[in-house]
């Protein structure tokens, strides 16, 4: 490319107003390409009706008309971007902006082009039906262990411990979650003694790639955990690309470690279980304080507390059971993304945006993380890489918790995509939750003002005290112009002021 010339997506605008795509001409006026060289140069951001006006028509007073015009030309010329819709896309009451796709730290490729497998609940055989916990717990480091495997797509545990006690065919099973291997197990535990027994199926024709069961002392169950996801690693070497799985830092302490798996799912569950869930996490710190993923999750249930339910911000705690965590085990992608999340809130967006990269690249296969990263994305200014992030957590979660339409309409809702939000915050999962805020926005912006207005007043009905003022302060946006766009489709949808 030419020294000063302008590049985004497939087209590149030279120094003397020649457009060309692929290498291509595209035909444009000078006064189309002054203006698309202002919103080249605002990286993504609105670029306002004035700024474009003198970029456009410089010393010479002509009507905004005029500008609607140009643009107008000037989206006939480009064409759809690849999500479909217009490069250009309209700010309300403010000017225009350019939907670039930026450059990521992170590879994004289609994941649907990965070998995908499930690792569904493990059942329990054991005479105490307590011990479910411990099955369960088996079941879980399974899918952390092979979610780290390159080349290998792994479903999120929500999504695929829902199938527990289905009467469902395997072959329905992989078809719903969007799969073609399925690991099923059982784990029987009888005082010191564990049996685990597991099998690997390619859903295609319904073979069994590897069946194994293991008999075994306890306290070598984290040996026995290495070595399971080895052979099935090993069962896999024809279609990954890389054969080998990578080293997990394991805990030492078997109690601790009981204690842990107990905890972890009550965190995510509700207020009263994540509370729960921390006084267990507590116990198992105070028996292994070097227990890199008690302190990860530790921070994880703090970050729900704050995030999720509108507890009383623990910030401050999270923050320093996340840096634990990383300092113990660099490699534990929990505690990147909780301490990233935290970071980009705090005021670090580059230093949040880091973190949850370093996530993604320890455990690609973490749909939590890309949901996170939507929602960072969008305050960077990234609306269209939002989408695609979020699309992810999807695809690695087919039965999302209701968060991940919330952080979808936002990133859609960021992008101008208003009926695409409309229709995301619209979903029976999100519907009226605090996400009615940025639906009602997205009505107003699609001219459906008094649909909009009705969510809003919803929204105020269970969050009374919010105003758009206060809640703007909080909100880490690199770009005045992006935080102005969500404080405009609230204020026309009559949120207070």
């Amino acid at each position: 490319m030419a020294d000063g010339a302008l590049a985004f997506g497939p087209f590149v605008l030279d120094t003397h107003g020649a457009l060309s795509r692929d290498g291509v001409a595209v035909a444009i006026s000078s006064r189309g390409a002054a203006l698309l060289k202002a919103l080249i140069e605002a990286d993504g951001r609105a670029v306002g009706k004035g700024d474009l006006m003198n970029a456009g028509w410089p010393n010479a007073a002509v009507e905004e008309s005029n500008l609607t015009v140009q643009i107008a030309a000037l989206r006939k010329a480009l064409g759809e971007s690849p999500s479909g819709e217009t490069w250009i896309a309209t700010v309300p009451r403010i000017g225009y902006r350019l939907i670039r796709p930026a450059a990521s730290a992170v590879s994004v490729e289609p994941l649907a082009g990965k070998p995908s497998i499930a690792v569904l609940a493990f059942s329990n055989l054991s005479s105490d039906a307590e011990q479910g916990y411990f099955a369960d717990g088996l079941a879980e480091d399974l899918i952390d262990d092979l979610s780290k495997v390159p080349g290998l797509l792994v479903i999120a545990r929500n999504s695929s411990f829902a199938y527990r006690g289905s009467t469902s065919d395997v072959r329905t099973i992989a078809r719903e979650l969007g799969v073609r291997y399925l690991i099923e197990g059982s784990v029987r535990r009888a005082d010191a003694r564990v049996r685990i027994s597991a099998r690997l199926i390619d859903t295609v024709d319904n073979t069994h790639l590897w069946v194994d069961r293991f008999d075994r002392d306890l306290v070598d169950i984290f040996k026995l955990q290495d070595e399971v996801v080895g052979r099935i690693v090993n069962a896999l070497s024809d279609v990954l690309p890389l054969a080998r799985a990578l080293p997990t830092r394991r805990p030492t302490n078997l109690e601790a470690y009981e204690l842990f798996i107990r905890a972890r799912p009550l965190v995510t569950m509700s207020p009263e279980k994540n509370r729960a869930g921390l006084v267990l996490l507590d116990k198992s710190l105070a028996l292994d304080p070097s227990f890199a993923a008690a302190h990860a999750w530790r921070a994880m249930s703090y970050h729900f507390s704050w995030i999720y339910w509108g507890e009383e911000a623990r910030q401050a705690d999270a923050l320093a059971a996340a840096r634990r965590a990383v300092e113990l085990d660099p490699g534990n992608a929990d505690a990147h993304m909780v301490l990233g999340y935290l970071r980009a809130y705090a005021g670090d967006l580059t230093g949040g945006i880091a973190d949850i990269e370093s996530t993604l690249r320890l455990n690609p296969n973490d749909a939590e993380a890309w949901a996170l990263y939507a929602d960072i994305l969008v305050f960077d200014g990234r609306a269209m890489e939002a989408i695609k992030s979020a699309r992810n957590a999807f695809r690695l979660n087919p039965q999302p918790p209701s968060q991940y339409y919330w952080l979808l309409g936002w990133a859609q809702y960021a992008a101008g995509l208003y009926a695409d939000a409309a229709e995301t915050l619209s979903h029976e999962s999100t519907r009226g939750s605090g996400s009615r805020r940025i639906l009602a926005a997205a009505l107003v912006q699609l001219g459906r003002v008094e649909e909009g207005r009705r969510e809003a007043e919803g929204f105020l009905l269970t969050t009374p005290g919010f105003s758009t003022a206060g809640w703007a302060k909080t909100q880490p946006f690199r770009h005045d112009g992006d935080r102005e766009h969500f404080n405009d489709g609230y204020l026309r949808a009559g949120l207070p002021p």
